[in-house]
């Protein structure tokens, strides 16, 4: 590359960074006296035993073509406006089966027409993509785009199909939609969290309920709910669960004695929830 064409790159490269140092310090000049172009967001989602939250811009169409038009195929995006998106964990979870520690991390992006590229980056003080720097990357790996059923006006990135230890991260925009798979492995965690709890003078009884889910430590959970049920003896909802976890031990007598005694009580205190919750475990006892 000749000298010219050096001091061409230099100078573009000069402005780009007075454009986003003054775009930058013009929104924080501003904060709160006039609305941004493209709105602010925080969401975050409790996920297995910590959280996930994300920072972004929402730019709108505004009846502009986006990806593939204003946002070229095969270019590294800032995943939303303005500052770079970023995605913050508390706990250790999987990306599409990539593990990533806690942290804070850029969450850059290269939209394709057919593949997406998905990117973590190091470097959370970031103005757009304007000195993305790849060296800077944690994680890079590829997922299918979608196409949407209808047209989503305004990015959006949100959290869908959420379980203790599965989720999507979602990214719609125009007609095109992104999942993210998330994961997270609590079983381990969780089993010596409530092993620990045992060793203490208050027994966790929400345990049970956790050991029914999870279909494991079954006996151990019936002792528990029985602690429980002796503690209260009036409670409803802890003879509902006592006489699930009585079904699931075998005991469908003790299963049918509890689940009346909860219905009884439900029904003195008109709770429906548990009105229906009871029945059910009736019905469910008397087909086994």
């Amino acid at each position: 590359m000749n000298t010219k064409k050096l001091s061409i790159k230099c100078l573009a490269l000069l402005m780009l960074s007075m454009f986003a140092f003054i775009n930058s310090a013009s929104a924080q000049e501003l904060k709160g006296k006039i609305p941004a172009t493209s709105l602010g967001q925080r969401i975050e989602q409790d996920f297995g035993l910590g959280t996930v939250s994300v920072k972004y811009y929402r730019p709108n169409t505004k009846g502009r073509k986006i990806f593939g038009g204003i946002e070229p195929y095969g270019t590294v995006w800032r995943t939303g406006a303005n500052n770079a998106t970023v995605i913050t964990l508390t706990d250790t979870l999987q990306m599409e089966g990539h593990t990533v520690a806690p942290g804070s991390y850029s969450l850059f992006s290269i939209p394709g027409a057919t593949e997406w590229t998905i990117i973590l980056n190091k470097n959370t003080q970031q103005w757009g993509a304007y000195t993305y720097n790849e060296k800077e990357d944690l994680l890079r790996f590829k997922v299918k785009p979608v196409k949407l059923p209808a047209k989503v006006e305004t990015l959006t990135i949100q959290f869908a199909d959420v379980t203790a230890n599965k989720a999507l991260l979602q990214i719609l925009w125009e007609n095109t939609g992104v999942n993210v798979k998330l994961s997270t492995d609590i079983d381990k965690q969780v089993m010596a969290n409530i092993q620990e709890a045992l060793k203490g003078q208050q027994k966790p009884y929400f345990a049970a309920v956790w050991y029914y889910n999870h279909n494991t430590h079954l006996p151990e959970a019936l002792s528990l709910m029985q602690e429980a049920d002796k503690a209260q003896p009036n409670f409803y909802p802890t003879k509902y669960w006592l006489a699930k976890l009585y079904l699931k031990n075998g005991n469908k007598p003790a299963a049918i004695a509890s689940a009346r005694e909860s219905l009884k009580l439900a029904t003195e205190q008109h709770s429906q929830e548990y009105i229906r919750k009871a029945s059910e475990v009736l019905t469910e006892a008397s087909v086994k």
